[in-house]
């Protein structure tokens, strides 16, 4: 069967909208209205995925008379709050566009960008991450944003001015590679990075609020700082943990035998006895630590081993080149 062929039977949509909803029934009727004005002049088969997350203001039976009202309009009713990170996984897994474009319902994202955002993903990107290089949000979110987007381009080496935007276009074969969960929605870029997509960023515009209030506060900066350590942790020394914890492992292992050899020579010396001396204590202390170090890292390292049998050897692979064969695109996953 030809590669097109399947990619179209698995996708047959080319443009999925999801929306993750969480008390935003003002501005939900207004956000349909605008993309169905701007994606209809683009002349593409969408649908847009609405995944209410548990909301308490109505904005379930406003999005219900939406989908009544329009087949390309989807709508997911969680049974509680599970967060962003769920509600695009819920998304993803009902989307069936070849291109995915993820934004907020709270109408600070422009619909008219979503052109841009196509225009990025056909240059070759599987990742086009929106920069909203004029934000309209106070100073309370808009500084720690700015240490917190400069700090992971510097640990992660991923250029990006704006990690936690939320307007973002994705290739369909990216986000179902990923697993998303916790609060990672925000280090999707990241990921995709370390998994070997091409990740862009595009100026988009950016809206004040215009109704209700954000549903985020102070503590994402906490919970962000706690996942970009999962991310690099994960996908830096995910498949090699012997590396960090055998490196620390022999490091504290080395420096507590320089100690005790030390007070060996002291002792041989005929200096005062060590038995009472805190220094042999550390040094006992540092190669204890440093054999569990290196030890744990070998536990993981057979446990890793024995998850990588059971995985697809593929999945790194984009493209499989045959003698007098078409080229065969392995990046689009069939759905069961």
């Amino acid at each position: 069967m030809p590669v097109s062929a399947t990619i179209m039977d698995a996708y047959p949509l080319s443009l999925s909208i999801i929306i993750p909803v969480y008390n935003e029934v003002e501005s939900l009727p207004i956000l349909q209205q605008k993309l169905s004005d701007v994606i209809s002049a683009l002349d593409l088969d969408w649908e847009v995925v609405y995944v209410d997350d548990g909301s308490t203001d109505g904005s379930t039976d406003v999005l219900r008379e939406l989908q009544m009202g329009d087949p390309r309009v989807v709508v997911a009713v969680q049974r509680r709050n599970f967060g962003k990170a769920q509600a695009l996984n819920v998304g993803f897994a009902l989307a069936r566009g070849r291109i995915i474009i993820t934004m907020d319902a709270d109408l600070q994202d422009e619909p008219s960008e979503i052109p841009q955002f196509l225009a990025k993903i056909a240059e070759g990107y599987d990742v086009v991450s929106g920069w909203k290089r004029t934000r309209q949000d106070p100073l309370s979110k808009r500084l720690p944003s700015w240490i917190a987007n400069r700090t992971t381009s510097l640990i992660t080496g991923v250029k990006l001015k704006d990690m936690n935007s939320g307007y973002k276009a994705y290739r369909a074969m990216a986000v179902r590679r990923l697993r998303i969960y916790g609060d990672l929605h925000r280090y999707i870029p990241i990921l995709a990075h370390y998994a070997g997509f091409r990740v862009a960023e595009i100026p988009v515009v950016h809206h004040s609020r215009r109704y209700g209030r954000s549903k985020y506060g102070p503590g994402r900066f906490l919970r962000g700082g706690l996942d970009l350590l999962t991310v690099v942790f994960l996908n830096q020394y995910g498949r090699r943990p012997l590396h960090i914890f055998g490196g620390m492992g022999l490091i504290l292992f080395l420096a507590g035998l320089l100690i005790n050899v030390y007070l060996t020579v002291e002792w041989l010396n005929g200096a005062r006895p060590i038995g009472d001396r805190p220094l042999l204590t550390l040094g006992m202390l540092l190669l204890l630590v440093g054999v569990q170090l290196t030890t744990l890292g070998l536990l993981a390292e057979l446990i890793v081993s024995y998850i990588q049998r059971s995985e697809d050897p593929l999945n790194t692979t984009a493209t499989v080149y045959r003698h007098e064969s078409e080229p065969t695109d392995i990046r689009e996953p069939i759905r069961p």
